[in-house]
């Protein structure tokens, strides 16, 4: 089941304002919210408007697809997050090739490769019923 939009941009804002060491109130106050709001806000019980959210976002230094629960669509990877897209040794020709594709396309691009390759997956999956 998935988590409630309200709960996942909470939890950013929980962890982005922990990293950052501000309190509740430090950021309700940067953002101009009531401190009470912010922290209904980060237990996920609501929204913010467009408006604070863009500010919350400066304030905390966080990227708003982080705060929206849409890291996988946010574009190439940081440096060092695709070690292991690395090819080993043992690897076969066939597999860096597809690594090296893989470094090509957009992470939406990557999102629905691996919807393909995991649905290859379960239906290899042995004791699988399989539709015809």
């Amino acid at each position: 089941m998935e988590k409630p939009l309200a709960s996942i941009l909470g939890t950013a804002a929980r962890n982005a304002r922990v990293r950052a060491g501000l309190t509740q109130e430090d950021v309700a106050e940067r953002i101009g919210m009531a401190s009470e709001v912010y922290g209904r806000m980060e237990r996920g019980q609501m929204l913010p408007r467009v408006e604070n959210l863009r500010r919350l976002c400066l304030v905390l230094k966080v990227p708003p697809h982080a705060f929206l629960g849409l890291e996988e669509l946010a574009g190439p990877p940081a440096a060092g997050a695709g070690e292991e897209l690395r090819p080993r040794p043992d690897d076969t020709a066939d597999l860096r090739r597809l690594l090296r594709r893989l470094r090509k396309l957009t992470a939406h691009q990557v999102k629905l490769l691996s919807l393909i390759a995991g649905a290859m997956v379960n239906r290899n999956r042995p004791g699988k019923a399989r539709g015809k």
